[in-house]
Formats: structure tokens, C-alpha cells, sequence
């Protein structure tokens, strides 16, 4: 299955089109590619790389939760969304530290300033765990995926927690047509840390087992994507552990798949290796309901990989 991963990144190098983007860095992109997962097979985590799991399932439960705010994930050691918050962060009246102007291209390319950002970045960090009125103005993301999955807000002023639905739509009616999640809001889109790019999955019901269809507007494929296959994986075999299903597929549709210019080296580095083979998902068997997991009840067995590789991450 990972071979799938592998080439969408051999048709973006070989075919894509040099476009500039948001962020100043410029990538390779194509438009519009669908990559099929047999969840049954084995659990779709890259083995060409190391990819850390405990990131993608303390991410994956936070949305769960209808977390916005980047605390809770540091508590779990994940940092993965802090450069948007402290993007927020040093543009406010409270920031007094080192001028970060262009601070997303410049910790890249700058040696001197990579040191100032990481120190100013740790001191950020710091205070949103020990600081909790300082997290709840400077850790939070807007409405992103948790608000949306958990709190959709509606005219009337009261809410739809689509995940609860879904569930229990999947339970009443398997044959159902409209089992969407939509993370895209176009009310909240200008206020949010950054647009959903995986923004509607859909699931399908058939043999007993459970499907799940994402489409991603933007994938960013050799940061991003490989940790998108794993969380909707695993989102997948957490909605069907609790409607009493088995697992089927994951289907990832892409709109824009673009790999940045700073990220040919490693992807190239990437493709020469080996395939190894997939690990297996553990799930806590005393755990059915989604909401009740926590980070130890979600493990991988036989998790094999060649080592990461680093690469920067456009903001």
C-alpha cells in the first residue's frame, strides 16, 4: 500500500507544475489524485521514513475533544501546530522579544536566526503549559477541526456535534448516502489559524465493514500527508470498533498535491528506499466508545522504518 504514497510523489516530480504559494516557498503540484488503503491489510503508517505515531494520535483524539487550543497537545509533547499560534502570538501588542519578520522562511535559511526563533518559540511554548489564561488568548487556533467536527455553530445559535451524529447514523442507517463530516466552514474560514486542508470525509458501509472517503484540498505530501493517511486510518478504526464494524478501506482524494521546492532532496532520498512491511493496529479491546480513548490505548505492533528525515515546514 505504501507504494501508492511513493507514487504520488514520482508523478509530482516527474509532472508537476512549478507554482508560488501562501507561503513564499514554491512547490512542484498536480491536481486531483485518489490513493486506495485495504485497512484490513495492515495500518497505512510509512515505513520509507519514520513517521512518529504518538503525534498523529494525540492529534487525532484532540480533534476528537473539540480542541482548538494547542495546550492540550503540548501537554502531550506534540508541537506540531505551535508555529501557527506563535505566528499569531508575535504579531500582538503583548509580544516584546526579537522582531520575526518573514520568522517562517528565515528559521529556515538563517542559522542565527533559527537559534533566536527556537529559543523565542521554547519560551512560547513554556508559557502556554504554565500559563493557562495565557494559553486561552495565545494557544488558540479558531474555529479549526475540533470546533467543527464537535461544535459546528448554527444560526439559531445552538450547535451540531457532526462526529456524535455520524455515528449514530452509521448505527441506524449503514446505507445512508450522508454520512459527511465537513471541517470547511466558509463563516469561519478568515478567522481560522489555517483553512482546513482535509475538510470533508465521507463513510460507507458495505460487507459489514467500515470505509472512509477524505478529500484534502491541499496536501503538502512529504510533511503532511503521510501523518493524513494515518489519522484517517486510525479515525476509521475507531469509528468502527464503536459502531461494531470491521474495516474497509481509506480512500484519500487530493485536490492540490504539491511537494515544496525544499522538499525535493528528501523525497528523493525517500524513493530510493525500501518498502518495509506495515505494523498492526492495537486498540484497547476494554475501550468501544470513541470519546473515551486516550493516548495509551492506541498502539502499533511491529512498527519497522528507516529513520526520519527533517525537513522544514512552510507556514
Amino acid at each position: 500500500m505504501e507504494e501508492q504514497y511513493l507514487n504520488l510523489a514520482r508523478k509530482i516530480l516527474d509532472q508537476g507544475t512549478v507554482k508560488t504559494d501562501r507561503t513564499g516557498t514554491g512547490t512542484k503540484s498536480i491536481f486531483g489524485y485518489q490513493m486506495r488503503f485495504d485497512l484490513s491489510q495492515g495500518f497505512p503508517l510509512l515505513t520509507t521514513k519514520k513517521v512518529p505515531f504518538g503525534l498523529i494520535k494525540s492529534e487525532l483524539l484532540w480533534f476528537l475533544k473539540g480542541d482548538t487550543n494547542i495546550r492540550y497537545l503540548l501537554q502531550h509533547n506534540n508541537h506540531i501546530w505551535d508555529e501557527w499560534a506563535f505566528e499569531k502570538y508575535i504579531v500582538s501588542e503583548n509580544y516584546t522579544g526579537p522582531d520575526m519578520t518573514d520568522f517562517g522562511i528565515r528559521s529556515t535559511t538563517d542559522t542565527a536566526f533559527a537559534k533566536i526563533y527556537k529559543e523565542e518559540m521554547k519560551k512560547f511554548t513554556d508559557q502556554i503549559i504554565a500559563d493557562e489564561d495565557f494559553a486561552k488568548i495565545y494557544g488558540e487556533l479558531g474555529n479549526i477541526y475540533g470546533a467543527q467536527w464537535r461544535h459546528w455553530q448554527t444560526r439559531d445559535g445552538s450547535f451540531i456535534d457532526q462526529i456524535q451524529d455520524v455515528i449514530e447514523q452509521i448505527k441506524k442507517n449503514p446505507d445512508s448516502r450522508r454520512l459527511i463530516v465537513s471541517a470547511w466552514n466558509p463563516e469561519d474560514v478568515p478567522t481560522m489559524a489555517l483553512p482546513p486542508c482535509h475538510s470533508l470525509f465521507q463513510f460507507y458501509v458495505a460487507d459489514g465493514k467500515l470505509s472512509c472517503q477524505l478529500y484534502q484540498r491541499s496536501g503538502d505530501v512529504f510533511l503532511g500527508v503521510p501523518f493524513n493517511i494515518a489519522s484517517y486510518a486510525l479515525l476509521t478504526h475507531l469509528i468502527a470498533r464503536q459502531t461494531g464494524l470491521e474495516v474497509g478501506e481509506f480512500i484519500h482524494t487530493l485536490g492540490d498535491a504539491h511537494l515544496y521546492l525544499n522538499h525535493l532532496e528528501q523525497i528523493e532520498l525517500q524513493l530510493s528506499r525500501p518498502v518495509l512491511e506495515m505494523p498492526k493496529l492495537i486498540l484497547n479491546p476494554e475501550k468501544t466508545d470513541i470519546f473515551d480513548f486516550d493516548v495509551q490505548d492506541i498502539t502499533l505492533e511491529n512498527y519497522q522504518s528507516a529513520p526520519a528525515i527533517k525537513a522544514p515546514i512552510a507556514v
